[in-house]
């Protein structure tokens, strides 16, 4: 056990813990607890919807990646950030606009609504699901690693607060977590980075000079081809971050916390700002731990080198034995820590809101819930998920394969989510039997072609049926495909005005909460 990393993550744990508390005293309506009375501003929205993407897979997973193979790592992490262009280009105004709580009210406002929102949510808690999963395998692995406590407490630790983030806090909570954390991460980031250039006399040329000839591959370490990926896999990729980052249901729910078109839009603005200045954080860290840790740091940075910053953090603290380098290590571990429990938080809200806005009261009840029904039901159903998230979690143990589950998710949601939220905001032709052929091959596709990947199946590359580790090149045409010929083969038609109704609303808000 390390007291020191031990009492940071403690800290951490309270100082959100007493917002949950404030903001459950604010938090009485469903869309209070759903949205956080969409009242929060572009600025705080911007660092929420930051905070969502600055996860431990981008802190830990990118900067793993760039210590490991260079401008291979870098690329994933400019392709999740070039993700909000399209967020602000495609959905942030118009989902604002459509919808209330859910990514399955855009789609059903034309369509009609109670396969299209089964379908949807049913989607989304897959999604929803497999990335909690995913976060609470690396959130269990982290705090072993750190602290020393053992897997099974560390992942119900973090479920705990979870729980009671999104159970009594809502939108609201989640949100205020989401800002502390993003800042806490800019913070922690910016201390590693102006700590690796200080190292090299502040001078970019000599951090890249001195990464290379650390790394085995030398002046090749800083081009294409490190990770010994094909440059089609690459591809696939950059596309499957790109387009599933822009597609995941708990990025976009945050849209219909605002109160208007135009501060989403500024919300995404002070999003990409954030993030774009993250990533050149992660750049320096990344290159930045291969040049002071060198070869010698694979082994205690762990498979995958997502120990890497913290590692980082250690030796410019002044090694393992410095009371500076426990401190520091400590101060980093503690925001990545937070950022799970920001982001696990932030997607038990999400599947909550499919549960019981989507499923309980417009499908199983048919829009006759009550006020107070719907929000005893949002928070039954994040204790339910949330629980059997652990569960699942505590099952699979610390050596699940964690980057299966990413890549999951990822492609289902650019495969299912992206190709039916398009066309219904643009495509007249778009019919209810397209929507559901359309996420049901995105879905199915995603999930069979990433059984049969390198990464899933045994024997590796050599063996596996198809050779890419993300499917995102064939399952995102197959979820477009299967939206165009579901629609072209629908018998019924749908009702035009609906769909005039719905590009006025989505471009110009009239009719919008």
């Amino acid at each position: 056990m390390n007291a020191v990393r031990l009492t940071a993550f403690a800290v951490l744990i309270v100082v959100t813990l007493v917002v949950t508390f404030f903001a459950a005293r604010r938090t009485s309506t469903t869309t209070e607890y759903l949205a956080a009375g969409r009242g929060i501003s572009a600025a705080q929205n911007g660092f929420a919807v930051a905070g969502d993407l600055m996860s431990a897979a981008t802190f830990l997973g990118f900067t793993g990646l760039i210590f490991l193979s260079g401008f291979d790592g870098w690329v994933l992490a400019i392709a999740a950030a070039v993700a909000f262009l399209l967020v602000l280009l495609l959905f942030a105004e118009r989902m604002r606009n459509a919808g209330q709580f859910t990514v399955a009210d855009v789609l059903s406002y034309r369509l009609r609504a109670r396969p299209v929102r089964a379908m949807t949510a049913s989607a989304n808690l897959f999604i929803v699901t497999i990335y909690l999963i995913a976060q609470l395998v690396g959130a269990g692995v982290l705090i072993r690693a750190l602290t020393g406590l053992a897997f099974t407490p560390a992942v119900i630790i973090t479920g705990a607060a979870m729980l009671l983030y999104v159970v009594f806090g809502g939108m609201l909570a989640t949100t205020w977590v989401q800002i502390i954390k993003a800042a806490l991460l800019m913070a922690a980031g910016l201390a590693l980075a102006v700590g690796v250039l200080s190292q090299v006399g502040w001078n970019p040329i000599s951090l890249f000079d001195r990464a290379a000839a650390a790394h085995p591959l030398g002046d090749a370490y800083l081009a294409p081809g490190g990770s010994h990926r094909t440059p089609l896999n690459t591809v696939a990729a950059a596309v499957a971050f790109v387009i599933g980052t822009a597609a995941l249901p708990h990025i976009l729910i945050r849209f219909f916390t605002v109160p208007d078109a135009k501060t989403a839009r500024a919300s995404v603005g002070w999003a990409i700002g954030l993030i774009g200045t993250f990533f050149v954080l992660t750049s320096i860290i990344g290159y930045g731990a291969r040049a002071l840790l060198g070869s010698a740091g694979e082994k205690p940075a762990g498979p995958g080198a997502n120990l890497a910053a913290p590692l980082l953090a250690q030796h410019l603290g002044g090694g393992p034995d410095a009371f500076g380098g426990q401190v520091f290590m400590a101060f980093v571990g503690a925001v990545a820590f937070a950022t799970i429990l920001a982001v696990v938080a932030g997607l038990v809200l999400s599947a909550s809101g499919s549960a019981s806005h989507d499923l309980w009261s417009n499908v199983i009840r048919r829009g006759d819930a009550t006020e107070r029904e719907q929000k005893l039901v949002a928070r039954l159903s994040s204790a339910v998920i949330g629980a059997i998230a652990v569960a699942v979690t505590l099952l699979a143990g610390p050596n699940f394969n964690v980057a299966f589950l990413v890549g999951l998710a990822l492609s289902v949601a650019a495969s299912a989510n992206f190709p039916a939220l398009v066309l219904a905001l643009s495509w007249r032709g778009f019919t209810t039997w397209g929507a559901l052929a359309g996420i049901a091959s995105g879905l199915v596709s995603s999930v069979v072609l990433i059984v049969l990947s390198p990464a899933v199946w045994p024997g590796g590359a050599a063996h596996a049926p198809f050779p890419l580790d993300y499917p995102t090149l064939v399952s995102i045409p197959l979820g477009f495909l299967g939206c165009v010929v579901g629609s072209k083969l629908s018998r019924a038609r749908e009702d035009d005005t609906k769909f005039t109704e719905l590009r006025v609303r989505a471009a110009t808000g009239l009719g919008a909460e």
